[in-house]
């Protein structure tokens, strides 16, 4: 009897612990995360390397608290943004509790997918491998994808799922759960993000500045909060600035007589909205940043470690 009780107690016992996301670009990690938590705590665009920094939303299974890290897509660098984006992913999967390695169905192991099964080697925490979009793939072609890349790798589980439509995601989440340690929560119940609001409202304009304009304009650009007011009537006042490298940038951001940046706010703004569940006055400005992706102060901004050299 003593032992039933024993087990009954552990079984009820709490669990928290980080879960790293990782993966290459565009493979649907963001959709991924946010599947998991039920909401938007991450942004979704075409545009490769929409993550940048480390973005953490937070999901509840049962008594299990997950802390879900969603990371840059990993690739091989070329320049100090992308060094400083690749190496925050890799720290986040070092400080992971476990690791679900995302891997694009549709597009089989790349390049990227191999160099990233060949580093997990040295990662010693458990990974959990997810063939993602699996709609458009047909069943024989997954089997043996998963059947390669467990031969390749220790995987604890393998997952077929398709985070847009969220098939095989509960799954995945109760998977999950069950392995986190035991543990007291680390957040309150009802929050989803450990990002202030003012980083996710930038985050926010950022992914509407990219899906109008991904075909244009290149991902070095960024949103930076400048003021937030909360007014008397309940409604909020944000004033957000979008920095680009030149003015041929800022000039494709305004559009023909400003019709790219109103639609831009206009998107944004519902957005945000509803995200803080009152009325927003959004006020989005285009400057000129020469050489910002080269300025400390700016990668701080995004959580990221400066790269020397």
């Amino acid at each position: 009897m003593a032992e039933a009780i024993q087990e009954d107690a552990a079984a009820e016992a709490s669990r928290c612990g980080f879960v790293a996301v990782i993966g290459a670009t565009n493979v649907g990690k963001s959709t991924l995360v946010n599947a998991l938590v039920g909401t938007k705590v991450s942004i979704v665009t075409p545009k490769v390397q929409t993550t940048r920094a480390l973005i953490r939303g937070i999901a509840i299974q049962g008594q299990a608290q997950m802390i879900l890290v969603d990371t840059p897509g990993i690739f091989a660098p070329r320049r100090r943004l992308d060094r400083a984006m690749v190496d925050g992913a890799w720290a986040g999967t070092r400080d992971a509790d476990l690791v679900a390695v995302v891997i694009d169905a549709s597009k089989g192991v790349e390049d990227d997918d191999e160099a990233i099964v060949k580093a997990l080697a040295e990662v010693r925490v458990a990974k959990t491998l997810v063939l993602n979009k699996i709609d458009l793939v047909a069943k024989p072609k997954l089997l043996d994808l998963a059947q390669a890349l467990n031969n390749q790798a220790a995987f604890a589980a393998t997952f077929m799922i398709s985070a847009r439509s969220a098939n095989g995601v509960p799954e995945l989440k109760d998977f999950l759960a069950a392995h986190l340690p035991v543990g007291p929560w680390l957040y309150p119940a009802d929050q989803i993000s450990d990002a202030p609001m003012r980083q996710f409202a930038a985050e926010i304009t950022r992914e509407k500045l990219y899906m109008r304009l991904h075909q244009e304009l290149p991902y070095r650009s960024t949103v930076e909060t400048e003021t937030w007011k909360e007014l008397k009537d309940g409604s909020v006042r944000i004033e957000q600035t979008i920095y680009v490298e030149r003015e041929s940038q800022r000039k494709i951001v305004l559009g023909k007589g400003g019709q790219s940046i109103k639609a831009i706010g206009a998107a944004a703004r519902a957005d945000i909205a509803a995200a803080l569940e009152h009325p927003v006055h959004l006020f989005l400005f285009v400057k000129v940043r020469e050489g910002w992706a080269d300025d400390p102060e700016r990668y701080r901004e995004m959580g990221l470690e400066f790269p020397k050299g």
